[in-house]
């Protein structure tokens, strides 16, 4: 075996490390399989086995090696975060203090706030019964019957006033004589004082007046100044139109002028067209007059053509006719040998005019043969045209008859939603009916319920009204009882301010009554408890004897 390495590199190993290997291979546990050939087997020093583990292993050691790497300064980051995590004098430690702060005082900001806002609701609570509290009392105060109660309390109190003015003027009667002359000389002194404003008035309204006499005049003037002007203006207007009715009637002139000589160029214009299309007819009649020449020179020439073919025909009939006799003369007169030749010419001519004939009819044939395919090639494209329109026809028709199935589905369709529809719209009238009908129910049991809770609201108002003026009436009794007579009218009245009965079904609500007539006037003032008067008695004082 080989070494290739080392001192003994390219040289044969003795038999003595032969004998070493087997007992190491005695000694050791064989590493390889007994069927391989020791002899075949490559020995690699330690070192470039290490290398070559190295080189192989070197990316999985260097991606566990930066792994492990990342993982012991992922966990120092984590402890030196919860090392750091509780010091103060950090900038995320002052940080977190000064949120920690800021977060204490805004949750003691927003506490005051909530206890401002609970007195502010508390508050404005009290503002909003104080404002409901006025509302109802100004809407009560406002009432018909409430204004004609405070009407007759400003009339009692008026009436109070005024005996009380009375007494006080009669108490100063007697202390106003010594006064008199006094008031006299100063109503004298008034009086003269009046007499100077009045004459110092006049003068002013006389001096106001001559000033508005110079004011109209000066008005006038102006006015007369800006009518001259308008006249000018007027007169220039008028020249100015004069001017443009000249401007636009020589337009006007100009225009008709123009018009005339286009009628004009029109007229010459369609002689002229009725003497070109005069010209062109007359060609156009040469024209035929020459083709119908034509025709009948082409026809002449054709009839003088077949004469002349029935005159060549006839000449040939006539020659041929001559040949045949002179030949048989020929035939008679001459010798055998002659006949011979005469014979063979006359088979020759025979044969040469038997093969042109055969020619001819050979062409004939041929054309005829040609002219009968074209015209079966013909008749074929035409039963093949036939049979793909008769197939065009069949297919137009089944697609006729399917739209024509289709549109009657569509038609049963539509008919269906129609009926669909109607049911469906039937229905919902039914339904709109009932509901309308319990609508109206619901309605007259609300307007019921609206009269019900009305006349309780009228009744509790009433009794509310009630109480005010038996307070009112009792504060007034108390200086005197002379003057609540219009209190006690007006608590008597009825609400609604008329004349009528109380209806006492309708919350005491006394009605105003109209005369039936066309003033319209109220009526007076009806009373239940029928009339004082006795007619009869008034009947007989008259005279009235029924």
């Amino acid at each position: 075996m080989l070494v290739r390495f080392g001192r003994r590199s390219g040289q044969t190993k003795e038999s003595t490390e032969t004998k070493n290997s087997e007992e190491d291979q005695v000694l050791y546990p064989p590493l390889l399989p007994s069927s391989v050939d020791l002899q075949q087997v490559t020995i690699i020093p330690h070192n470039e086995w290490k290398r070559i583990r190295d080189s192989l292993d070197c990316l999985t050691r260097k991606a566990a090696r930066l792994r492990a790497e990342r993982k012991a300064k992922k966990e120092m980051h984590l402890q030196s975060q919860e090392v750091v995590k509780h010091w103060t004098n950090t900038y995320a430690g002052m940080r977190k203090q000064k949120l920690e702060a800021k977060k204490k005082r805004d949750e003691e900001i927003e506490a005051e706030r909530q206890i401002l806002d609970v007195e502010e609701e508390i508050h404005k609570q009290g503002e909003r019964k104080k404002a409901i509290e006025y509302a109802k009392q100004y809407q009560f105060y406002q009432t018909d019957r409430v204004k004609n109660f405070h009407s007759g309390l400003l009339l009692s109190r008026a009436m109070k006033e005024r005996d009380a003015q009375i007494e006080s003027q009669k108490s100063r009667i007697k202390l106003d004589n010594k006064w008199d002359e006094h008031s006299k000389l100063s109503i004298e002194k008034a009086f003269k004082e009046e007499q100077e404003k009045a004459e110092k008035r006049y003068r002013d309204r006389l001096a106001l007046a001559n000033d508005h006499l110079k004011q109209i005049e000066e008005h006038k003037e102006e006015e007369e100044r800006r009518r001259k002007s308008e006249e000018r203006d007027a007169e220039e207007i008028k020249r100015q139109n004069l001017l443009y009715e000249l401007e636009i009637r020589e337009k006007q002139e100009k225009k008709k002028e123009e018009i005339n000589e286009r009628r004009k160029l029109f007229f010459e214009y369609m002689n002229d067209k009725n003497i070109i299309k005069a010209v062109e007819q007359q060609q156009q009649e040469e024209e035929d007059e020459k083709i119908r020449r034509f025709i009948k020179a082409k026809k002449r020439l054709t009839e003088i053509r077949k004469e002349k073919e029935a005159e060549t025909h006839r000449l040939m009939e006539e020659r041929r006719e001559r040949i045949n006799n002179f030949l048989s003369d020929l035939i008679k007169q001459k010798l055998d040998n002659e006949g011979l030749i005469i014979a063979r010419d006359i088979a020759e001519a025979e044969a040469a005019w038997e093969k042109r004939e055969r020619e001819k009819y050979e062409k004939k044939k041929a054309e005829l043969k040609a002219i009968e395919e074209y015209r079966g090639i013909v008749m074929k494209n035409k039963e093949e045209e036939e049979r793909q329109r008769k197939i065009e026809a069949k297919e137009q028709l089944l697609a006729v008859m399917k739209a024509d199935q289709i549109f009657w589905e569509h038609e049963k369709e539509k008919n269906r939603k129609t009926d669909k529809e109607r049911r469906e719209i039937q229905d919902a009238h039914i339904h709109q009916m009932a509901k309308n009908k319990f609508n109206a129910k619901q309605a007259k049991e609300a307007q019921l319920e609206y009269c019900r809770h009305t006349e309780d609201l009228m009744e509790e108002k009433e009794q509310e009204f009630q109480d005010y003026a038996r307070e009112v009436i009792e504060l007034e009794s108390e200086s005197t009882n002379k003057y609540i007579y219009p209190l006690v009218k007006a608590v008597q009245a009825g609400p609604g301010g008329g004349h009528g009965p109380v209806l006492t079904d309708r919350g005491g609500i006394r009605p105003s009554y109209q005369a039936n007539d066309c003033s319209g006037v109220q009526l007076p003032s009806y009373s239940c408890q029928g009339s004082k008067y006795n007619f009869q008695k008034s009947k007989g004082r008259l005279g009235f004897t029924w």
